[in-house]
């Protein structure tokens, strides 16, 4: 493959959390980060953009069904115990990928992540994205993809929407859609408020949206299926 002219100039070295922030706003994803096991950055002194990219890696969550698909012989046997150690020792997550719009399109994310994770000193780097199927930087960087089935919480709103006479053509619609919402018996209505809210919960800050705010968050992603990426 061609190397472009752009990435024979740039280098990747360690960074720290204020290289992050210049490149968050770019991100679709929360601001906040947490705690990180490492920040690798990709620059170039000589450009006029100092910081083209930035790779945020973290501890990895305890428990994740996708990577106890991917690694059922690995993990299969050992006991809660055993496996939290083993997930602690050996595994790091990729959090964040971040390319600044100007270098985007040129492969650079996927080289950022290939050159980063042996600098991480784990065998295995895991990945959970949401747009996987849209743009498979991470299948380029060479991981292994792993398909998740639908969240079991989108599955249960649909078919509640569904109930009050929301098919999947009418998704789009948001004010349409709260419309019928309000319109509906009191119980439909509760329990779709009660799971929209519990289904912005883990999206940081998104978590305090109300009314079609929430509604126009959830319906954006009602679409969407987590995709795991493991190099092991």
């Amino acid at each position: 493959m061609q190397t472009c002219s752009v990435e024979k100039y740039l280098q990747i070295e360690k960074g720290n959390l204020s290289d992050y922030q210049k490149l968050a706003r770019f991100h679709y994803r929360d601001k906040v980060t947490g705690p990180y096991a490492a920040i690798w950055v990709m620059r170039n002194d000589s450009m006029w953009v100092n910081t083209v990219g930035v790779i945020v890696y973290t501890m990895p969550v305890i428990n994740c069904g996708l990577r106890n698909k991917a690694l059922v012989e690995t993990l299969g046997h050992l006991s809660p115990a055993q496996r939290l150690a083993f997930v602690n020792k050996n595994i790091r997550c990729i959090s964040r990928v971040i390319i600044e719009p100007r270098f985007r399109g040129l492969g650079l994310a996927a080289k950022l992540v290939r050159e980063t994770m042996d600098k991480m000193d784990v065998p295995i780097i895991e990945a959970m994205a949401v747009l996987g199927h849209i743009n498979p930087f991470f299948e380029r960087a060479g991981m292994q993809r792993v398909d998740g089935d639908e969240p079991p919480l989108s599955v249960k709103i649909k078919d509640a929407l569904k109930r009050i006479g929301i098919d999947k053509t009418e998704l789009a619609d948001a004010q349409q859609i709260q419309k019928i919402i309000e319109a509906s018996s009191d119980i439909d209505r509760c329990l779709i408020e009660k799971m929209m809210h519990k289904f912005v919960g883990p999206y940081g800050r998104r978590r305090f949206l109300t009314g079609i705010e929430q509604l126009e968050f959830v319906l954006s992603r009602l679409a969407y299926r987590p995709v795991y990426y493991i190099r092991a």
